[in-house]
C-alpha cells in the first residue's frame, strides 16, 4: 500500500486493524475459545473489497487478447483464442499461477480445472457470477437453474399464506426472494430466450400472483425497464467499453442500427439495446454534457455586502453528522 502512495500513518492503521484479530465461535449459550488471526479481512468488513482492488493492483494481463475480470473477491481470466492458438492464454494462466505464488496465495485446482498441471476438463456448461452459460450460447441450462431454485422459494410463499400472512409482506418476501433471481443479470440472457423458457419462467410468477392475491409485473415488462435503463447508463458514459456501439445518426433522432447476420448477434444486449433506445419518444440528450468544473474560468464577482445580522435569539440546533457507508461483498482469501 505504500508502494501506491498511501501515506504511512493509514497504513500502519490498516495494518494494526487486520492483525491480531480475536474470533470466537457461539452456538447458543456455548462459546469456543479464542483465537487470533492474521490474515484475510472480518468478516462483513466495507473495506475488504476495496483492500482487494488495492492489493491486487499489479494483477493485470500481459497480453491484449486477454482480460481479467475482477468482481468483489473474484477474479476471471477470459481469453480470445483464434486458430486454435493458444499460446498467450496459457502464458497468462501460467503467469497468473506464479503470481499467485509470490503472493502467499492458493490456487483452487479443482474448481479452475486448468492451472498447475492439473486435467483439463472441458464442460459444456459453466456458471459466472450466478449465470449459467454453456458452449453453444443457448440458456436452457440457465432457465433450469433459476425455475428450480425459483419453485422452491414458492414453497415458503405457501407457507406464509397458510400462516395468513398480509398480502405486503408476501409481495415483498417475493420481491427479495423470488423476483431477485428470477430476474439476475436478465437484460444478458432474456432477449436471446427461446420463447419455451420465457414460458417456463413466467409460469412461475403467474404461481405467485395465485399464492399472493395481486397483479405482478412480467418479466417481459421487467426486462424492457432494465434494458432501457442499462442502455442509458453506457450511453451517458463515455468511458464504458460499450459506449462506442451506440452512435448517433446525423439526424439526431435515432442512433445508428447495428448489422447482425445470425438471430443469436440480432438477439444480444446491445443490437437489443439500440432498438429499445429506437423506440422511445425522445432520445436523451446526446453527446452526453461534459461533467461541470467547479473551478471558474473568471474571477467570480464579489457578493453583495452581508445584512445586519438579526436580534440574537437563544436557540439550539443539533448538528448531526451523517456518513454513507457502500456495502459490498465479503472478500475471500
Amino acid at each position: 500500500l505504500s508502494q501506491l502512495g498511501l501515506n504511512t500513518s493509514l497504513c500502519n492503521w490498516l495494518l494494526d486493524f487486520l492483525t491480531g484479530r480475536p474470533q470466537a465461535v457461539r452456538v447458543g449459550s456455548n462459546t469456543s475459545s479464542n483465537i487470533t488471526l492474521n490474515t484475510g479481512v472480518p468478516q462483513g468488513c466495507v473495506l475488504s473489497p476495496l483492500l482487494f482492488t488495492l492489493l491486487t493492483h499489479d494483477c493485470t494481463p500481459s497480453h491484449s487478447s486477454n482480460l481479467f475480470i475482477k468482481f468483489a473477491d473474484d477474479t476471471t481470466v477470459v481469453g480470445l483464442i483464434s486458430n486454435r492458438d493458444e499460446t498467450n492464454y496459457r502464458s497468462e494462466v501460467s503467469r497468473l499461477a506464479g503470481w499467485c505464488s509470490d503472493n502467499n496465495l492458493s490456487l483452487n485446482v479443482e474448481k479452475t480445472k486448468e492451472i498447475n498441471g492439473a486435467t483439463v476438463e472441458r464442460v459444456s456448461s459453466t456458471k459466472f457470477l450466478g449465470v449459467h452459460i454453456t458452449e453453444d450460447l443457448s440458456w436452457t441450462d440457465n432457465t433450469a437453474a433459476l425455475a428450480k431454485k425459483s419453485q422452491q422459494r414458492l414453497y415458503f410463499l405457501r407457507k406464509l399464506r397458510r400462516a395468513r400472512a398480509p398480502p405486503p409482506i408476501m409481495y415483498t418476501f417475493y420481491r427479495g426472494t423470488i423476483e431477485s433471481i428470477l430476474t439476475s443479470c436478465i437484460t444478458v440472457w432474456y432477449g436471446a430466450c427461446n420463447a419455451s423458457c420465457r414460458k417456463t419462467l413466467q409460469r412461475i410468477v403467474r404461481a405467485a400472483e395465485k399464492i399472493i392475491g395481486v397483479s405482478l409485473p412480467s418479466l417481459q415488462d421487467i426486462y424492457g425497464t432494465r434494458l432501457t435503463r442499462k442502455a442509458l447508463c453506457i450511453t451517458g458514459d463515455p468511458t464504458h467499453p460499450s459506449h462506442s456501439f451506440f452512435s448517433l445518426l446525423p439526424s439526431g433522432r435515432r442512433l445508428r442500427s447495428l448489422q447482425a447476420r445470425t438471430s443469436r448477434l440480432k438477439d444480444s444486449f446491445i443490437h437489443q439495446a439500440v432498438r429499445k433506445l429506437n423506440s422511445l419518444p425522445n432520445l436523451p440528450p446526446w453527446p452526453p454534457s461534459a461533467p461541470r468544473t467547479t473551478t471558474p474560468s473568471t474571477p467570480p464577482t464579489p457578493p453583495p455586502p452581508a445584512p445586519p445580522p438579526p436580534p440574537l435569539v437563544n436557540k439550539t440546533v443539533n448538528v448531526k453528522p451523517s456518513f454513507d457507508c457502500i456495502k459490498q461483498k465479503q472478500l475471500k482469501n
